[in-house]
């Protein structure tokens, strides 16, 4: 897969005309995408790829997002691009990343997910794992957003290597950073700065599965 830089560079070429020969700066990438600059500029520096927002510039632009972040041709693609695939969205439940949000209403509906998206999710075998709900709250900003999507794959628990769960406590569901500390105690940890660390035993919470990915909002 092509690094966040060379797609930044993918980009800037694409949309060039549209600047009529003037330079193309990051900024303008960000706009493009739809994500504020701050965003970005965190995306740069952890490599993170925004795919929901790339998703959605292949498709305004009419181009293939297998050739975007790999290099292939459509040719070469066409049954894979053309074939989707269809994912539990739970749209009434919200997952905080602020104070404790759940819903009692647990009537899933399905999204479809392009081919591309499916392969990051971990290819076809792991879809029966993957579930998805509803981001809000600030605490995990600018990781997550109010009206993000995240999708979650239930299958994976182990907190031994840490990293963003979905997690439920005696206050509500949570989307934390979470690292489990040398003593066995669980860091429930918020990448706002703005929130300080929670510290639980791991009885006092249940952990639901990884976040794995992400979307903007779906209408």
């Amino acid at each position: 897969m092509k690094s966040f830089l060379e797609i930044v560079e993918e980009i800037k070429s694409i949309i060039s005309a549209e600047f009529s020969g003037k330079k193309i700066f990051d900024k303008d990438v960000a706009d493009t995408l739809g994500v504020s600059q701050m965003n970005f500029a965190t995306m740069k520096k952890r490599n993170k790829i925004p795919f929901g927002e790339l998703l959605d510039f292949c498709a305004t632009k009419s181009i293939s997002i297998n050739w975007m972040l790999y290099g292939q041709s459509p040719e070469s693609l066409i049954d894979a691009t053309n074939k989707f695939f269809m994912v539990k969205y739970f749209s009434d439940i919200n997952a905080s990343a602020g104070g404790g949000a759940d819903s009692d209403i647990e009537d899933a509906q399905e999204i479809e997910i392009p081919h591309a998206f499916a392969m990051m999710l971990g290819g076809e075998k792991e879809l029966k794992h993957i579930e998805a709900i509803n981001v809000t709250g600030d605490s995990m900003e600018p990781t997550f957003s109010y009206s993000d999507i995240v999708f979650i794959n239930r299958s994976k628990t182990d907190l031994q290597r840490g990293g963003i769960f979905t997690i439920r406590t005696e206050a509500g569901l949570f989307i934390k950073r979470v690292v489990r500390r040398i003593d066995g105690k669980i860091d429930i940890i918020s990448d706002n700065e703005v929130y300080s660390t929670q510290t639980l035993d791991p009885g006092e919470i249940e952990v639901i599965g990884r976040v794995v990915s992400r979307f903007g909002e779906v209408d």
